[in-house]
């Protein structure tokens, strides 16, 4: 009789789009005795993620909770139960999760204008102005804060001001910015925002967080046909996560102990000291890949510090260089996405994968590992241009 093989991930240092590292206390909670999902003890962890989520999103809004599933499952929750057939819906699409978000609008009977922009840059405020202008009558106006398939960070405010002026819902995708860089979901203005916990939040994969404003909540109640997803159907979710705790699912019990242990962790560390260490150290990665010789493709002033695309040089194989990066030193990157694919590498500095220790030894593996590709790296100088800005220089 064959006996299953034995289980013993090897350890990687996660630097690509997600999934970050986690840190020990959130692997820990996940051990954590299992309790039933309307368990007191349960409930009451339940209640408390809701109240550190509000802090961490910067939000007030009573609908606030987690969806089960990945960040995508915010997405969908977010457009499903906002659009219903025959609405407009205006989506700004700068990479790949744009594109996603106008898909699930298009899936849910919305007629979609996409605003468009080169996969490096943001959405331009003006044409996606004149987009609102020229539909007529829009419930739902889309962006992506911090688009993961690119690099690229799109300020909120121009576009809150766009939507608030024609009176429609404002959604903003915050997967790959929340916990990372300022997400002001009150102060915006913002009607419908979600996230992911593997990125900024370093927690596995699994629930998705999700804030709706009174206008949302609003909208919500007043659909005329039922949301075209019963297992993300926001009545149905905020029912079980509100004092009715109404049956809805079996929630993801060890995810939960997850994202409460890592919202701890967010709110013990203060906000504005985690988005200033994910600012320097992406701010020196990125000067050291400058230094090395190589070229970032996010427009500058644009540029996300958790979340850096770096042009792969002529005569360089994109495969090889992950691969060695991966089985000599244990650091996973990613490649692109979409029309970005086999022209860019996407380097991750998430949460607990955000160190300067994490940033000198990449820098220093990938230098080596370009040079044996036969591209003239910098080594040097790119450590020492990535130290000066650790140093605050």
């Amino acid at each position: 009789m064959s006996t299953a093989s034995a289980f013993n991930p090897p350890p990687r240092i996660l630097m690509g789009p997600g999934p970050s590292g986690a840190n020990p206390r959130v692997i820990r909670a996940m051990g954590a005795p299992l309790l039933g999902h309307l368990d007191p003890e349960f409930l009451r962890i339940m209640d408390q993620c809701r109240d550190m989520l509000r802090r961490v999103m910067r939000t007030s809004n009573q609908v606030t909770l987690a969806t089960p599933g990945t960040g995508t499952s915010g997405m969908e929750a977010a457009v499903m139960n906002l659009v219903e057939p025959g609405d407009n819906a205006v989506i700004g699409v700068c990479g790949y999760f744009g594109e996603r978000v106008a898909q699930m609008a298009e899936r849910a009977g919305g007629t979609v204008t996409r605003v468009s922009a080169p996969w490096g840059s943001p959405v331009s405020p003006g044409a996606f102005a004149g987009a609102v202008r020229e539909a007529g009558k829009v419930k739902l106006a889309g962006i992506v804060h911090a688009e993961t398939s690119t690099g690229v960070q799109t300020p909120v405010e121009p576009f809150a001001a766009i939507a608030r002026d024609a009176g429609a819902l404002l959604l903003v995708d915050c997967v790959t910015s929340l916990g990372g860089v300022p997400v002001e979901v009150d102060r915006w203005g913002a009607d419908a925002v979600y996230s992911g916990t593997q990125k900024c939040l370093s927690a596995p994969p699994g629930v998705a967080p999700i804030t709706f404003s009174e206008r949302a909540w609003s909208a919500v109640r007043a659909r005329e046909t039922p949301c075209n997803s019963w297992y993300l159907d926001m009545s149905l979710l905020e029912a079980y996560w509100d004092e009715r705790r109404a049956y809805h699912h079996t929630a993801p019990i060890s995810m939960i102990y997850a994202l409460h242990e890592a919202l701890a962790l967010v709110l013990e560390e203060g906000m504005e000291a985690r988005w200033a260490r994910h600012e320097r150290n992406g701010r020196a990665l990125q000067a050291g890949l400058e230094a090395m010789g190589l070229t970032l493709h996010a427009q500058e002033g644009y540029r996300l510090p958790v979340l850096t695309t770096v042009r792969i040089p002529d005569g360089v194989n994109d495969a090889e260089v992950r691969g060695a990066l991966l089985r000599r030193n244990g650091i996973e990157i990613g490649g692109g996405l979409g029309e970005l694919k086999g022209r860019v590498w996407r380097v991750g500095l998430m949460g607990e994968s955000s160190t300067a220790g994490n940033v000198l030894l990449f820098l220093s593996a990938l230098g080596r590992i370009l040079r044996e590709q036969g591209f003239r790296a910098d080594v040097r100088g790119a450590v020492s241009a990535a130290e000066s800005r650790l140093a605050g220089d």
